[in-house]
């Protein structure tokens, strides 16, 4: 058992938990837990259930990007996936995101939390070597899917350490966020003190994702002092670095997955699913395929053809300066790849809001298309956790919390270094400005944009059709609120 990624398949259909499309009215058969949680083996199997629902967060990060000003939804046209054009136009609502949106997001990430919570409702039945890990990954694991709930939808409903099962939802109040981060917090907190920096498989948490996580949380509640406090133990004393120049073009190739500047991946697989009871059967980063140009044909047998959403606005482009390093990276300029690679060839009068950029970070690698089903079954991890995000975090807590501007514009530096930029001397505001900037070229293409715009008050200045005192966060799916008998009032604005 080397890698996690190709264990999770395996138990997927070994735990399961309420329907995903609507309250059942069904007794748990483990509602005692009389015949589970016996020994290591089902706290273990168990511990990979709650990591399964990992996959099931592969096209969140596209969210992000194209909520932002950094992407357009694009697809074939106006009407493909009308939930993903309604949110990038800032006209989405409670209504009509059933269908792969929000609505989705907010049921996966409840069975996460509920798969945790499974694991912690019991955390007491049975003692073991190895039960403080078991733990200590269930924690982390509870606070990620929390995590995302809370900045997508703010207040949400929320118990510790047992899960919420039928009928529950006319009695739960949605808690507010401060109680919400006050838990992922502690979450993160114990991990990070119970898990070490490495673990023997890969795709396991460790220590260095635990404070990761927190140093981020606590910069989304401008938490400065803490947040720079935890990254910079993580940046002084961790086991990661910086790919160098040379390393970097490599980032985010299937071969460097789980590299020295990777802190948290979520894994994936080829392997397709099987069974009925698997949650969608697939196990692949689905997002993947979904970014590529239509119609591509590519002469040098690096990449496939794809569903051309998601693509890079002009704007973004532009964000980067010449000689930047991480431009070829990030971004894929068909015009000009085609123009340099005779041979090759893609439909331009396909899809939609077309800018002829494409997301590099993510597309599909040539031979995806034979895989046994390309749109469902590409295995690119997803880099959740980068150790220049890190750095870029550590600086800005530093230099908005009034704690150091010189160890702000060392670790901006070291990421302006590394993607071949002459270094800056920066402080105050402007040094504020550098680091929102440099995060913006950075971290394209990987889901941050948007959040990092509304946690610093960006948003409605920099994204159309964004409404201050609405948009900061998303409607809660209209089914949703009806089966909690009105009980969970909308967000405002909606």
């Amino acid at each position: 058992m080397k890698n996690l990624k190709y264990l999770y398949i395996l138990v997927a259909s070994l735990m399961v938990f309420s329907c995903s499309d609507d309250f059942v009215d069904v007794a748990s058969e483990d509602e005692n837990s009389e015949d589970f949680f016996n020994s290591e083996l089902d706290y273990q199997l168990a511990l990979v259930a709650a990591y399964d629902y990992l996959q099931t967060t592969a096209k969140f990060y596209q969210f992000g990007e194209i909520v932002s000003d950094n992407t357009l939804c694009g697809g074939e046209s106006a009407t493909d996936s009308p939930y993903l054009q309604q949110m990038d136009d800032m006209i989405h609502s409670p209504v009509g995101q059933s269908d792969g949106g929000l609505r989705t997001m907010w049921q996966w990430m409840y069975e996460a939390v509920n798969r945790c919570n499974y694991i912690m409702e019991f955390q007491d039945k049975t003692d073991f070597a190895n039960k403080t890990s078991v733990i200590a990954q269930t924690r982390f694991l509870r606070a990620y899917y929390n995590f995302i709930l809370v900045k997508w939808f703010g207040d949400v409903p929320m118990l510790v350490d047992k899960r919420i099962q039928f009928g529950d939802q006319f009695s739960i109040d949605r808690a507010p966020k401060a109680e919400v981060y006050s838990l992922i917090e502690e979450d993160l907190m114990f991990a990070a003190a119970n898990l070490p920096y490495v673990q023997n498989e890969t795709g396991r948490v460790t220590k260095g994702a635990a404070q990761g996580l927190l140093g981020r949380v606590y910069l989304y509640q401008d938490k400065f002092a803490e947040s720079a406090a935890v990254l910079e133990d993580l940046i002084n004393n961790g086991p990661h670095r910086l790919l160098t120049s040379v390393e970097y073009p490599n980032m985010f190739e299937r071969d460097w997955e789980n590299n020295i500047e990777s802190v948290f991946e979520v894994q994936f697989s080829d392997v397709e699913g099987g069974s009925f009871e698997c949650f969608q059967c697939l196990e692949g980063n689905y997002s993947v395929y979904f970014n590529g140009p239509r119609g591509f044909v590519d002469s040098t047998g690096k990449f496939d053809a794809g569903y051309s959403f998601n693509v890079p606005t002009q704007e973004v482009v532009d964000a980067f300066e010449p000689g930047d390093l991480r431009y070829e990276t990030s971004i894929l300029d068909i015009v000009q790849y085609i123009a340099d690679n005779p041979g090759s060839s893609y439909d331009e009068t396909a899809g939609y809001e077309q800018t002829g950029y494409f997301n590099r970070k993510y597309i599909a690698r040539k031979g995806d298309l034979n895989l046994s089903d390309a749109a469902l079954t590409n295995p690119d991890n997803y880099r959740a956790i980068r150790f220049a995000d890190v750095l870029l975090m550590a600086a800005e807590a530093l230099n908005r919390g009034g704690i150091s501007d010189t160890r702000a514009l060392t670790y901006l530096n070291m990421i302006r270094t590394r993607a071949m930029l002459p270094t800056v001397s920066f402080s105050g505001n402007n040094l504020t400005n550098a680091i929102y900037k440099e995060r913006r070229v950075e971290l394209v293409g990987e889901g941050h944009r948007f959040f990092d715009l509304v946690r610093t008050g960006r948003a409605a200045q920099e994204i159309d059709g964004f409404v201050a005192g609405k948009h900061e966060v998303f409607p809660i799916p209209i089914e949703e609120i009806n089966l909690s008998g009105g009980r969970w009032a909308q967000n405002p604005g909606y």
